[in-house]
């Protein structure tokens, strides 16, 4: 029983962390002056990461059984998924809900006028989730990232190990370019006072500093504590070692993510939430592949390429939608059913 309290607490923990959080690193964007969208794809993303790029990181540089590394690699794989399927669902899902219970206005023969001058959003806007051909632009070299990256876990050859190099060079590309883009967004986000100085309208730097930083490190442990109470809790469930580590442990590490998403969609900051999944993506599909080209054989078994085909094909449904205008809250959510076929077919894989 104890280990379900510890559970629900570290859960509740990193919500309220990250409510922390993303209010600092709003306050971050401005302090560097970077376009709102990047404060999602890059500053947010690149904290939220922490937790699974560090399992990748040691399981793979100071691992010393093939078992340890195996756990860094199936870490590699298992976040673009959870990401790609659970965290885009959950998204849709509480993009849903807020639209639901919005309050009802009244509508005149003014406001009429207004509300269908206002129904119409341009060519490749998505309405309150921002302007999608980015989105879209971003998940087509995901995918191709992505693709080579399975590939890559399906040959052997001298010069793979150090194809890794290439996948940060990769990262450091889109980091340039998100750093420097121009926002689609307007000059600037609509931001609330700092948690941590509530009465200041501008904050201190250094209170920045330390809101950001201490929620990071609570997101940090609380995401480590709540990975290994689900290895505990697994086996008590009759679930086996290696179900836990590739369908539990992935949605545990990117629980900041989800929940980054849940505060962004409720503040009414669609466009942050989605810029932060894609941005997490981008580094998952990256920086640990890199590491793991670079100090592992990465070569996939059954369940690492089923993980990787799930993924491709709820990336290439995300894409149908932003291609054809259909990127709404109703078709977002199902999303998640991706996982749920992936837990099916990794069941009667491992039976």
């Amino acid at each position: 029983m104890i280990h379900f309290v510890i559970l629900i607490a570290c859960a509740a923990m990193i919500y309220l962390a990250c409510e922390w959080f993303v209010n600092a690193v709003e306050w971050v964007g401005r302090r560097l002056d970077v376009g709102p969208l990047a404060v999602g794809t890059i500053l947010a993303a690149f904290g939220t990461a922490l937790p699974e790029s560090a399992v990748t990181f040691v399981a793979v540089v100071f691992g010393t059984s093939g078992q340890q590394k195996d756990i860094g690699v199936g870490a590699a794989m298992g976040g673009p998924l959870a990401l790609a399927t659970v965290a885009y669902g959950v998204t849709g899902w509480m993009m849903w809900t807020r639209r639901r219970h919005r309050v009802p206005v009244t509508v005149t023969a003014s406001t009429a006028d207004a509300i269908a001058a206002d129904s119409s959003p341009p060519a490749g806007s998505g309405g309150d989730v921002g302007e999608t051909r980015k989105l879209a632009r971003d998940q087509t070299w995901f995918l191709a990232i992505f693709v080579v990256k399975v590939g890559l876990g399906l040959v052997a050859f001298a010069v793979k190990p150090w194809l890794g190099l290439l996948f940060f060079a990769a990262y450091g590309v889109y980091f340039w370019r998100e750093i420097r883009a121009e926002s689609d967004h307007g000059d600037d986000i609509d931001l609330g006072p700092l948690l941590l100085q509530r009465r200041r309208a501008t904050p201190a730097t250094w209170a920045v500093i330390v809101q950001t930083l201490a929620t990071l490190a609570i997101i940090f442990l609380a995401s480590r504590i709540f990975v290994g109470q689900l290895h505990v809790i697994g086996p008590m469930l009759g679930l086996s070692a290696a179900v836990t580590a590739l369908l539990l442990s992935p949605i545990a590490t990117e629980l900041p993510e989800i929940m980054n998403a849940i505060i962004w969609v409720r503040q009414g900051k669609t466009h942050l939430a989605l810029a932060n999944i894609s941005g997490a993506m981008m580094i998952q599909a990256t920086v640990p592949s890199g590491l793991g080209l670079l100090f592992t054989s990465w070569r996939f078994d059954a369940p690492l390429l089923l993980s990787g085909v799930v993924t491709m094909v709820a990336i290439v449904y995300l894409l149908v939608l932003l291609k054809t205008g259909r990127f709404t809250a109703k078709t977002l959510s199902p999303a998640a059913a991706f996982y749920l076929i992936f837990a099916v077919c990794l069941t009667g894989l491992l039976i």
